[in-house]
């Protein structure tokens, strides 16, 4: 009787919890969130490009020659110094950040292609890498969906399969696939120089500054009593896992919260590097 009492109470606790996933999945399907990926349904990534202003135009070129369904490019600068930039070779301190999305299967197609237009593989031309997304909207998502698979030729199928041969080998041989990550420190207009001089001295080897503009729901807001500022400077770090935590421990300390910069800071994994030696 008492394996019998047991047994029930296992069911109707798995019963209840069954319920709660299932309202869950209603909730985000009617939010159009948290699609799963199955058969018909791509595996989409986050694209980032970050290149001289100059070279804007061939971005969007091969973008729109790939039939990337849509890109956005925003303005930043470097925070390499003058001498460095001489050394590297590069004439500008302005940036493009280019970010798109992409079916998972296009993406090495999509890096082969920069790489050979911009010349990514030369030092100081550029980086690119992908971000793995954890939900999307569901109309976006659609758009991917009528067309899945319709724009890869013979010679991409092939280049696919090249890559997924290697990622296996990779994993064969215990190396890890998320072996980058990318910093995002958002903080107080005119803190960005310092910062970075802060994340160097920490193994951060360069990174990319954008000007953004906080808002918020109903005027002045504050955080643990600070008054948060408006004009805000997002500065982008790509590094190597092993430099990640030091790299965000050092700017933590010195440019957080309780900091006039009143900086907020977060990684996130990034793959598929191009352009760019990390270790």
């Amino acid at each position: 009787m008492r394996m019998r009492g047991l047994a029930a109470i296992r069911d109707g606790i798995k019963a209840r919890g069954e319920k709660v996933k299932a309202r869950r999945e209603t909730k985000a399907a009617k939010a159009g969130l948290g699609v799963p990926a199955g058969r018909d349904t791509p595996v989409l990534k986050f694209m980032m490009f970050i290149i001289d202003w100059s070279k804007t135009k061939s971005i969007t070129e091969i973008l729109e020659e790939s039939h990337v369904r849509f890109h956005f490019i925003c303005k930043g600068r470097g925070t390499a110094s003058s001498e460095v930039l001489d050394l590297l070779g590069i004439g500008s301190r302005e940036k493009a950040v280019v970010i798109c999305l992409e079916q998972d299967i296009m993406v090495p197609v999509l890096l082969k292609r920069a790489s050979k237009s911009l010349g990514l593989n030369n030092p100081g031309a550029g980086i690119a890498f992908t971000v793995p997304l954890s939900g999307i909207s569901k109309p976006i998502l659609q758009v991917f969906k009528q067309s899945i698979h319709k724009n890869i030729s013979a010679e991409e199928v092939l280049a696919e399969k090249a890559a997924l041969k290697t990622a296996k080998k990779n994993l064969e041989e215990g190396k890890s696939m998320k072996q980058h990550d990318l910093i995002v420190i958002i903080v107080n207009h005119g803190y960005s120089d310092e910062l970075m001089s802060c994340a160097r001295e920490a193994g951060a080897s360069g990174g990319t500054v954008l000007n953004a503009r906080g808002l918020v729901h109903q005027g002045p807001v504050k955080f643990f009593g600070i008054l948060v500022q408006d004009e805000k400077e997002i500065i982008t770090i790509l590094t190597g896992r092993t430099k990640k935590v030091p790299i965000m421990r050092a700017v933590s300390e010195r440019y957080g919260m309780a900091s006039k910069a009143q900086g907020i800071v977060f990684s996130l994994p990034a793959e598929n590097i191009t352009g760019l030696d990390l270790e």
